[in-house]
């Protein structure tokens, strides 16, 4: 299962993500809420989050980054269909 996100930077930069299980465990520690129950409790925090997560993952942005100040950079996140 990956979750397929387009991640929208402040200076319109645009990258496609795909999060995967290591960014759902972080979704269900850091929220205490199964992935499961996205489709009906979706917050755009759990988006951003995952698309940080996935930033990280892919060491795209430095580890010591916090999500807070990661969150500073971005403009938009959006599920995408797969293609």
């Amino acid at each position: 299962m990956n979750l397929n996100l387009q991640l929208t930077y402040l200076d319109k930069t645009e990258k496609q993500l795909s999060a995967t299980a290591s960014e759902f465990v972080a979704f269900e520690t850091k929220f205490d809420m199964s992935i499961t129950r996205l489709e009906k409790e979706a917050k755009l925090t759990h988006f951003f989050f995952m698309a940080y997560c996935v930033e990280k993952r892919t060491k795209a942005i430095e580890s010591k980054v916090s999500f807070e100040e990661w969150l500073e950079t971005v403009e938009s996140v959006e599920v995408k269909d797969p293609k």
